[in-house]
């Protein structure tokens, strides 16, 4: 352990300083998965009793929100007002409290934003925001944190994918009508975090969920961080929040008695780009109208309206998530900014399926030091689950689930995939949530009551590398 020590001690002085951003020292979290972006391999009866469909292809039946809402468009919202309603509640979040859960990412669409929909040729249902409202407010009753996470991009980063909300190979996101579609919730969603009081748990926002990892089939991403920065930064300056390194450098004075207007005034502002301009001046009236529908009249328009909140953590996917020489988000910085990383051994390309070749991968995981070593941290790790290449003991269970906690702890921590996964007779029992589910992990014992401790401290001794010896790892 002590050869351990010493090879952490860089990258944990990094951390410690890039931590100061956040509003707790390490996070231990769970994903809101499949509640406000349905993936229905997670709840495949659900799904099916709802009326959806099950296929091998995803893009071939009804599979996806999407393909649900061109199915049943005059019952789709009432339909998904049940599921909203019953797949994440105030007991889940008891549950959550109970067991140490600090932080939640949130997977969101872009239709939460209604506005956004192109409805002559997109098709999602309505009333989702009604509930994370709801969801949100909960969780801060809870002292929860949270992270937005725009899960599901306009036009659909990443082909083939459930978790875009539609599945297919036309993918239309790195475009500048999607990129710009894209930076208009992003000023909404600012606007509510720290506007709406039942956001007040929100630390983050994060702005692109698993884009494709070539970095040449994404032309343009790289100046879509640095718009989505600027764009949060921006509301974050309106509301007279300060942030070191950028100002508007207007000559006129913000009104201070009507936030949309004054973002309209911002929105003129020759420090930001065309498209950052465009974007503020476009969530104008989605603002409004919200304000109108949840009685936000008073924060949002006619009202005084400086906060007292802290910057947002800008989060995006680390640089290393792509290749083929991809933009590195750390450039796009101003302010506090976090990073992600996901890793699913499940999906093949890391390590051996085998025991011990799982185990000594995760045990000498360097992708912290590697990021860090490019300015990407704080990084967080916010996908990660259980599952496996082969037919996994719960003995092994233990074990894999204390050493990959124990990895991703080396960096700002961890958010689990998923809070929960159906159980029923169409998986087989538990069989989908004994490797899936973090509450089951819990029940089952995996996973420990308090989230920052481990079945067996030492899970990683016997598969460390000698700090002298060369060596890489995933």
């Amino acid at each position: 352990m002590k050869n351990l020590f010493f090879s952490l001690l860089p990258s944990l002085a990094v951390l410690s300083q890039a931590l100061a951003g956040l509003p707790t020292r390490k996070i231990y979290g769970v994903n809101l998965g499949s509640w406000l972006v349905l993936e229905s391999w997670m709840l495949p009866q659900e799904w099916l009793d709802m009326g959806g469909q099950s296929c091998a292809d995803c893009s071939t039946c009804i599979a996806t929100e999407s393909s649900f809402a061109e199915a049943y468009p005059d019952t789709v919202d009432q339909t998904f007002a049940r599921h909203w309603d019953a797949w994440f509640t105030q007991d889940n979040v008891n549950e959550l409290k109970d067991a140490g859960i600090n932080t939640v990412r949130i997977p969101l669409g872009y239709w939460i934003v209604e506005a956004l929909v192109n409805r002559s040729v997109e098709a999602y249902p309505r009333g989702g925001l009604e509930y994370l409202r709801r969801g949100l407010s909960w969780l801060q009753d809870a002292g929860i944190q949270a992270i937005l996470d725009h899960h599901a991009l306009p036009g659909v980063q990443t082909p083939n994918q459930q978790f875009t909300g539609d599945c297919t190979t036309d993918v239309q996101f790195y475009t500048p009508y999607n990129y710009g579609r894209a930076l208009v919730w992003t000023a909404v969603m600012t606007t509510l975090a720290h506007l709406d009081p039942n956001f007040g748990s929100v630390f983050a926002i994060e702005a692109v969920n698993e884009p494709i990892m070539d970095a040449s089939q994404t032309p343009g991403y790289g100046g879509f961080q640095m718009d989505f920065v600027q764009t949060v930064r921006a509301v974050e300056l309106v509301l007279g929040i300060p942030i070191a390194n950028m100002s508007l450098g207007l000559s006129e004075s913000l009104p201070t008695s009507n936030f949309t207007a004054a973002l309209g005034v911002a929105s003129t502002a020759s420090v930001l780009s065309p498209e950052v301009q465009s974007a503020l001046n476009q969530s104008i009236p989605i603002l409004i109208e919200i304000a109108s529908q949840y009685g936000l009249q008073g924060p949002l328009t006619s009202s005084p309206y400086q906060s007292s909140g802290s910057a947002l953590v800008t989060n995006f996917m680390d640089v290393n998530w792509q290749y083929d020489n991809p933009s590195n988000p750390a450039d796009a910085a101003i302010g506090p900014q976090g990073y992600d990383n996901h890793l699913y051994y499940s999906f093949g390309g890391v390590a051996d399926p085998t025991e011990d070749a799982y185990l000594t991968s995760v045990c000498n995981l360097q992708r912290i030091q590697a990021d860090a070593a490019v300015g990407d941290s704080p990084l967080w790790f916010g996908e990660w689950g259980l599952p496996t290449q082969f037919n996994a003991t719960d003995a092994f269970l233990y074990q894999w689930a204390d050493a990959q906690k124990f990895a991703y702890s080396q960096g700002a921590g961890w958010i689990f995939w998923n809070f929960k996964t159906e159980i029923s007779n169409l998986t087989n029992g538990n069989a989908l949530a004994r490797q899936w589910s973090y509450l089951e992990g819990l029940e089952l014992g995996f996973l420990t009551q308090d989230p920052s401790a481990l079945n067996n401290p030492n899970v990683c001794v016997p598969y460390m590398y000698n700090s002298t010896t060369n060596s890489t790892s995933a």
